[in-house]
């Protein structure tokens, strides 16, 4: 149903000029849609009224105040489907709404008759009093002074009855008075459609770097015949200016908590740990404490605190794991054991994915004490805020009810709005989906197993398509659990290539350390698990050692986000398209901006996804609907190498891996 205002009276009238299929809109706008400041938005709806008459189509926003902005024009972009759209940028965070209004446009419906019965001798003396009444009307209702006169004079000149008719009709074609009645139109019959929910959020929300780091790696000492010992915190911040020197602007770590001695893991997932086993930083809870506690080999409280602001004088923001399990050793299981499921033993039952069972920590029991885990949650997460912390990556939020996260980030972020929750679900995808609704800001994705291309540009036109109005994908090329065939098979090319697709594909990418030294060695053939996993040990690396021996793609990674922050379109979701290029192992696509100068930021991309062999082809790049030349005089800088080449739409290529896994192209003359 829509609501409609009758331009005199100013009360319902009815559904009179229908509006339908209002777009984005989530679960019929019981969700809102998602933004970030400054992000663009494609509003879109289907328009249309009896007879011939003309229409205009605007969008209105309301601020979080309620407070409505000035409507933005819709174009008419399928003439055959009545299908309207008009593009937005999101302003200031917090919830807003927006709603289409549709209203007769008797000026524009008057001027295609009048040059129509004119030209013809119908009706022509009082066609042209009915245009001069009619623009009279119309600048009485506009503002600006300039613009009102000029639609006066189109007015005195329509009504004067000693020139000719053709003179008089020509009139109403005057420039001035077109674009003044473009900026402040006569509308009547003004329709407006429901009101739908636009949540803005923080940029953090959307775009970022991630690097995720095991604190109690950087530093470690292996000696022979010795007890491992762990780094600390203070270890871990020496590495923050090279994590921040390659333009990463979040580190992540893994939980920094106790780790329970009770059926602790060992080296590689061994089920039986020997004494100075350090154990799995995800069983969380021993005798000196739980999810409010630091493990002491890492330091105090104090010390990361300290490392959270080594971080941010680097520029980075800290994001810490929220894992809601608990270790044999947590005091929950003697404070609270209502949290927990007892078998018909009276055992507490362990984590479970049956057959397997993993014994080191066990599962919360949700629907036993829902109220009283929400508010410890909260207060868990309100601790590590105030320590500095405002990410949080969520481990598997999908075993754990929906309606618990929608609770518990509704009551972090209405009083703290920045504050950001990245979903770790590997999970069904209807999941996956519904916790992005509960309000996550980010969730972790398929991407990682998506390496073919065609499933990849399905997967990828999926994530800036329809689910973009409310999941915003996390790009991760690898995590501790998962190290893909792919990296393990391709060395060094594959790692190229991956990096450039998450860098490029989504405005959020992350990787994990060791990531840029190409390590890929698995446990056992057929497995994604890595061989010496730094889930179960300590795994200090010589970075400076991998660097001088070339043996690191750090660099890239460096230049990868160092365009990201240069180029505007990098940092936009929805503006993703893909281009025809035969070669089945290469994909191209594209992201364009048109940003709030009138300038337009483009990238086109072109990557060879085979890591063994090269390859050599044609590409068809859409340049007319990028706004391109297409003559051949277009050139465009190889943001990768900063060479220049001529293109066309179909234009030559040779992508070798090791050499020039990708190029990253930009037009000369556009924003750089």
């Amino acid at each position: 149903m829509t609501a409609v205002m009758d331009p005199g009276a100013r009360v319902p009238v009815g559904d009179r000029i229908p509006i339908r299929d209002v777009r984005p809109q989530v679960r019929g706008g019981a969700v809102p849609v998602k933004a970030v400041t400054g992000e663009t938005l494609t509003i879109g709806a289907t328009v249309f009224r009896e007879g011939p008459g003309a229409i205009g189509v605007n969008v209105v926003l309301r601020d979080p105040d309620g407070r409505p902005g000035a409507w933005t024009p819709m174009t008419l972009t399928d003439p055959d489907s009545d299908r309207w759209e008009a593009t937005v940028v999101a302003g200031r965070p917090g919830r807003w709404t927006y709603s289409v209004e549709a209203w007769a446009d008797p000026v524009a419906t008057w001027r295609h008759d009048a040059e129509l019965k004119v030209p013809a001798g119908v009706d022509v003396a009082l066609t042209l009093t009915e245009g001069a009444l009619l623009h009279e009307r119309a600048a009485f209702g506009i503002p600006d002074a300039e613009r009102r006169e000029a639609v006066r004079a189109v007015a005195r000149a329509l009504g004067d009855e000693t020139a000719e008719p053709s003179r008089r009709l020509a009139a109403a074609a005057a420039p001035e008075a077109i674009a003044a009645l473009r900026r402040h139109p006569l509308r009547e019959l003004v329709t407006a459609s429901w009101p739908l929910p636009l949540l803005v959020e923080h940029r953090r929300a959307l775009v970022g770097a991630w690097y995720e780091m095991f604190p109690r790696s950087e530093g470690a000492r292996l000696t022979e015949g010795a007890p491992p010992v762990s780094g600390t915190f203070a270890t871990a911040a020496e590495r923050l200016p090279a994590i921040a020197a390659m333009g990463f602007d979040v580190v992540y770590l893994p939980p920094i908590h106790p780790i329970g001695r009770t059926h602790r893991k060992g080296p590689d997932n061994a089920l039986v740990a020997g004494e100075h086993d350090v154990g799995s930083p995800w069983a969380i809870g021993s005798a000196e404490g739980g999810h409010d506690a630091v493990h002491p080999d890492l330091g105090t409280l104090e010390d990361f605190r300290g490392f959270v602001t080594a971080a941010r004088e680097s520029g980075l923001a800290v994001a810490l794991d929220f894992a809601l399990q608990c270790s044999p050793d947590h005091p929950w299981l003697t404070e609270h054991p209502e949290w927990f499921t007892r078998r018909a033993d009276g055992s507490v039952a362990p984590a479970e994915n049956p057959p397997k069972k993993y014994e080191d920590i066990h599962p919360l029991a949700f629907d036993r004490d829902f109220e009283g885990l929400v508010a410890e949650s909260v207060r868990l997460l309100r601790f590590w805020m105030d320590q500095g912390v405002r990410i949080f990556r969520v481990d598997n939020p999908h075993t754990k009810p929906v309606g618990f996260w929608q609770r518990v980030i509704a009551a972090v972020n209405d009083r703290d709005p920045d504050v950001v929750f990245l979903a770790e679900a590997f999970t069904r995808r209807a999941m996956v989906h519904a916790l992005a609704q509960a309000g996550f800001q980010q969730s972790y994705t398929y991407f990682t197993w998506k390496n073919e291309k065609e499933e990849l540009t399905e997967y990828a036109s999926e994530l800036s398509g329809e689910s973009a109005d409310f999941l915003r994908p996390n790009l991760f090329v690898n995590t501790p659990d998962i190290l893909h065939a792919y990296l393990q098979n391709g060395d060094r090319p594959a790692f190229e290539a991956r990096a450039v697709l998450a860098a490029t594909l989504a405005p959020a990418w992350g990787v994990y350390a060791g990531y840029e030294l190409c390590e890929n060695e698995a446990l056992e053939p057929g497995t994604e698990d890595y061989r010496g996993s730094e889930k179960y040990e300590l795994r200090p690396r010589d970075w400076a050692a991998a660097e001088a021996a070339g043996r690191s793609i750090a660099p890239l990674l460096t230049r990868l986000n160092e365009l990201r922050r240069t180029h505007p379109a990098l940092q936009e979701l929805r503006n993703l398209r893909f281009h025809e290029v035969p070669h089945p192992e290469v994909i191209a696509y594209s992201k364009q901006v048109r940003l709030s100068d009138g300038s337009v930021d483009t990238v086109l991309a072109l990557v060879n996804l085979d890591p063994h062999h090269p390859a050599e082809g044609t590409v068809t790049f859409d340049l007319a609907a990028l706004g391109l030349p297409d003559d051949g005089s277009l050139k465009l800088r190889d943001e990768l190498t900063g060479e220049i080449h001529a293109w066309r739409s179909q234009t030559y290529f040779r992508l070798e891996p090791g050499r020039a896994p990708a190029h990253l192209l930009v037009p000369l003359g556009e924003r750089t």
